[in-house]
């Protein structure tokens, strides 16, 4: 026979199905007799008794003692579990009554060993590890001194004096609860009614449950999982049905209740965005109208930019619906953007800052104002991924000090930016002159122009490839 101590191995180690239903097989009835003494005979409870203490063995099973004694964790866990299971006024009366009625008997042998069935198992809870093991190895597991001697680790004669002296303790402490029995009955009473054969079927189905069990807590997955116990299962399907016949039509009503609430709700947030709106609209309205007739702050900037990148986007929509058009034939009338106009404005070098991607004027600025404070994570976070490679090739063997002073220098002759025009390409991509400008003795005069060209990535926009010539966009007068 294949030893326990291996069995738990095996299944601790490989989640083997096989070694714990071998266990469980080998156990079911030293844990199912005590459960059904410790329940009051409930063949029920103590089916539920015997299915929680190998769920329990499965999950607890990784963090047991190699050197365990399983059939005393069994029985400890099977009296811990029926008494959190028992414990109401019904059982504490009973314990009391059973009490008196012990207490008027000279004496007890196997025939009424029945009738002290809670208090034996207390009892044997009772005594120390040592004695607890070898009453549970020799009566319960039912094995013969030389096998108690082998899991005591001791010899056959040593087993044999330790299990008398286990049973004269049992003895004592049986008494002192007012039951009289010899050591002899004591021993012939366990040896042939300690252990009751469990209901056929019980080993296979608690062997079901208990690695359920185990799965879900421990996160194994077992081919056998899907075989579950159905005894509580049926109760509950027939109690839900009975509760969902009352309960459907008041359900029903609460959530038609909830769903006009929320309704009602989302109505009113709408409202309130659409008012929002419509006085941003006016807002940015007023914005447009200063921006040609003083300088803009640079909250009110950032605003216009963003407003442009829209009217941009609208742009392209329009040209892209079309071509579609014109690709299908359609021959409904079209939307015909407007040329370009000039999108001339001017950027003071104290107005710049960190305004995002969302638009290529924003990004314009970003990339600037990265360049003036020296932030190189910034600046090449606003270059495209083909421009970051050539800036790469430009940077290669410097440090990022070096190459913060290097930006810094590059922008700080420039005290402004001067868009001038812009226009966007049928790739997507938008492309302005920037006229660069250097103030001598308080006058502005022009000192260069270079063509910038931004692409959206991933809906922001980025510098792409800045090394065009100024005549690849036409004049404003003639840009399309």
């Amino acid at each position: 026979m294949t030893d326990s101590r291996k069995l738990l191995e095996d299944y601790v180690e490989n989640d083997s199905e096989t070694a714990f239903r071998e266990l469980v097989s080998r156990y079911i009835n030293l844990v199912y007799s005590a459960a059904v003494r410790l329940v009051d005979g409930d063949i029920h409870l103590a089916e539920e008794v015997v299915q929680t203490v190998f769920i329990d063995l499965g999950r607890q099973a990784r963090a047991l003692s190699k050197d365990v004694m399983l059939g005393g964790w069994l029985h400890r866990h099977t009296c811990f579990v029926a008494a959190r299971t028992m414990r109401s006024n019904r059982r504490r009366q009973f314990r009391e009554r059973q009490a008196v009625e012990m207490n008027a008997q000279q004496d007890h042998s196997a025939e009424n060993l029945a009738q002290v069935a809670p208090i034996l198992d207390e009892a044997i809870n009772r005594l120390g590890a040592q004695d607890r093991a070898a009453i549970l190895l020799r009566f319960f597991e039912q094995r013969d001194l030389r096998s108690v001697g082998e899991a005591l680790g001791s010899s056959e004669n040593a087993a044999q004096k330790r299990v008398t002296r286990a049973l004269e303790r049992l003895r004592t402490l049986l008494m002192r609860r007012g039951v009289t029995l010899s050591a002899a009955g004591l021993a012939t009473a366990l040896t042939s009614e300690a252990v009751t054969a469990a209901p056929a079927g019980l080993a296979a189905s608690i062997s079901g449950a208990a690695l359920a069990g185990a799965a879900a807590s421990g996160g194994t997955t077992l081919t056998l999982l899907k075989l579950m116990t159905m005894t509580k299962l049926k109760a509950g399907i027939i109690s839900a049905v009975v509760v969902a016949g009352v309960a459907t039509p008041l359900v029903m009503q609460q959530q038609a209740q909830v769903k006009l609430s929320m309704e009602n709700q989302s109505f009113r947030q709408q409202a309130g965005q659409l008012a929002k709106l419509q006085a941003e609209n006016g807002h940015l309205s007023n914005l447009l109208a200063q921006a040609k007739s003083s300088l803009l702050s640079k909250e009110q900037l950032s605003e216009l930019m963003r407003l442009r990148g829209e009217v941009g986007m609208l742009r392209r929509k329009t040209n892209a619906l079309g071509k579609l058009r014109s690709a299908r034939g359609d021959s409904s009338p079209t939307l015909t953007p407007p040329p370009e106009a000039s999108e001339e404005f001017t950027v003071p070098k104290e107005s710049w800052a960190f305004v995002g991607y969302a638009t290529p004027e924003s990004a314009l600025q970003t990339v600037a104002w990265a360049m003036s404070k020296g932030d190189v994570k910034t600046f090449l976070t606003g270059l495209s991924p083909e421009t970051q490679k050539s800036y790469a090739q430009r940077f290669e063997g410097k440090t990022e000090d070096e190459i913060a002073a290097l930006l810094s220098e590059e922008i700080r002759p420039l005290p402004a930016l001067r868009l001038d025009r812009k226009r966007v390409s049928a790739d997507g991509e938008v492309r302005f002159v920037i006229y660069s400008e250097e103030r001598d003795d308080g006058t502005t005069k022009t000192k260069d122009q270079a063509v910038m060209s931004f692409t959206n990535i991933a809906g922001e926009w980025k510098l792409h490839e800045p090394n065009h010539a100024a005549t690849d966009i036409s004049p404003p007068d003639a840009a399309q």
